[in-house]
């Protein structure tokens, strides 16, 4: 069975740190790009940050030189570490996989066939 599942969601405060996690199983962890993507209340879910099978990573303007994202191979794991945290960074993360093929587009959400429940992030001022 394919799945996703996220941990490490928190309530902190502005200037607070998180990481994130998602484990992941039923597929070949380092194949295949695996991202980050968020939703606040009443806006559209948007990728945070991006990381391909070979490494690469990309952010999202709003996120870049705070959050780093990185995968462990061995132990099939997606992680989030945001620091600098701000209220407008609260929302619910989603963890999410790209089994379709690789694509220039990496923060297109309609490529990452793969998510997972979501965690729950919420930054107080």
């Amino acid at each position: 069975q394919v799945t996703l599942v996220e941990s490490g969601g928190d309530s902190v405060q502005a200037g607070g740190s998180l990481r994130l996690s998602c484990a992941a199983s039923g597929f070949t962890f380092k194949t295949y790009d695996m991202g980050w993507f968020r939703q606040a209340p009443g806006k559209q879910r948007e990728g945070v940050a991006i990381i391909e099978s070979d490494g690469t990573t990309s952010y999202v303007h709003s996120v870049k030189d705070r959050f780093t994202i990185s995968k462990d191979n061995k132990q099939n794991t997606l992680y989030l570490q945001m620091n600098g945290l701000k209220p407008e960074d609260t929302a619910m993360y989603y963890c999410a996989a790209n089994t379709k093929g690789p694509s220039i587009y990496v923060f297109r959400e309609s490529n990452y066939n793969l998510w997972g429940q979501g965690t729950q992030v919420t930054v107080s001022s």
